[in-house]
């Protein structure tokens, strides 16, 4: 046993996705602190390195090479991280101290919204038709600051509209406490058009603006748009994970935990 710790110690930097020490004296203050009951809790850097690992691998959990904590410590921490809120709250966090070394105040006055939809394996979770891209499985609804960064996340079956999506994902934060309330510009693109859309938010955040990003000019095809190109990117950086390039979720909630860790995983190796 002491042999295994030992090799398991001596390989922490071992594959690409592993975390650098810098960036792990970054993210450890931020952590949960382990309980102080039972049994001694598995050290906490060689499970974000092994969630990271399976997150750009795009593998099974069982399939965790023998370097790290057995596969079923590192699902158990992954589930407790996803059903407590740990991985939204250490994304907020990461992201502040993005937009500080950008100088940006942590909270952002403007956004954009955009969906993705995504083939879906073959599970037990909810999919469905999106007829406009011919994509059978599920829908990422995504709303970002300018500088990309993720404020918000909501899943559903890619049959799910646009604008029923984005009011799904802005019911719940739009006038609270959080982030949301200091949003004064929302931009969209012509999916989300409508006065009805405009005035449901009105509703909700009197100073929150909708502006939906019109196509320059009149050429066909491809066109990069005004701030709508950043949540495209946003949405490029998360297919870099090769556990994102469908999605093989069968709940909700571990839909979303895969979003905050690629963008976690993203914002650390971007500050350190």
């Amino acid at each position: 046993k002491s042999a295994q710790l030992c090799f398991r110690a001596m390989n922490i930097a071992r594959y690409p996705s592993s975390i650098t020490d810098a960036q792990w004296a970054l993210i450890k203050p931020m952590l949960p602190p382990p309980k102080k009951r039972g049994r001694p809790p598995t050290d906490r850097r060689q499970i974000i390195d092994a969630i990271f690992y399976v997150l750009m691998g795009g593998i099974q959990w069982r399939m965790l090479p023998s370097s790290f904590p057995p596969w079923q410590t590192v699902y158990h921490v992954f589930h407790q991280w996803s059903k407590d809120h740990t991985l939204e709250w250490l994304n907020a966090r990461l992201r502040a101290h993005v937009r500080g070394s950008e100088g940006k105040r942590s909270r952002p006055t403007a956004a954009i919204l955009d969906s993705q939809s995504v083939k879906s394996d073959s599970h037990g979770g909810q999919v469905g038709y999106d007829a406009g891209k011919r994509i059978k499985g599920g829908k990422r609804h995504l709303l970002v600051d300018r500088l990309g960064m993720l404020l918000e996340v909501w899943v559903s079956p890619a049959s799910t509209g646009d604008r029923s999506g984005a009011k799904k994902l802005l019911e719940g934060a739009l006038g609270g406490p959080g982030v949301l309330s200091w949003l004064r510009k929302l931009w969209v693109d012509r999916g989300y058009s409508g006065k009805g859309f405009a005035d449901w938010v009105k509703e909700r955040q009197a100073r929150l603006e909708v502006e939906v990003v019109k196509q320059t000019g009149e050429a066909r095809g491809f066109q990069v748009q005004a701030h709508r190109w950043k949540v495209e990117r946003t949405i490029g950086w998360l297919m870099q994970g090769r556990r994102m390039v469908r999605d093989y979720e069968k709940t909700e909630t571990s839909a979303k935990a895969w979003i905050y860790l690629r963008m976690i995983d993203l914002q650390i190796r971007r500050l350190a």
